[in-house]
């Protein structure tokens, strides 16, 4: 399997939870220099959520 971890030239969002008993974690990078990671379930979905709101494709909705 390909590694889906973002970095600054391929940016996103990655989130992994191999099973329902283990912790999620996740990583995001945005084109705009911004990274974070997360773990634990209620991190990662917040970390979800920011990336949503604030980086990623949200930078497109700017200017309207």
């Amino acid at each position: 399997m390909a590694n889906l971890t973002p970095t600054p030239e391929r940016p996103g969002l990655h989130v992994n939870k191999p099973s329902p008993n283990t912790p999620a974690t996740g990583s995001a990078v945005c084109h705009c220099g911004a990274s974070a990671t997360a773990t634990g379930d209620s991190q990662v979905r917040a970390l979800v959520e920011g990336y949503t709101a604030n980086h990623g494709s949200a930078h497109k909705r700017t200017g309207r």
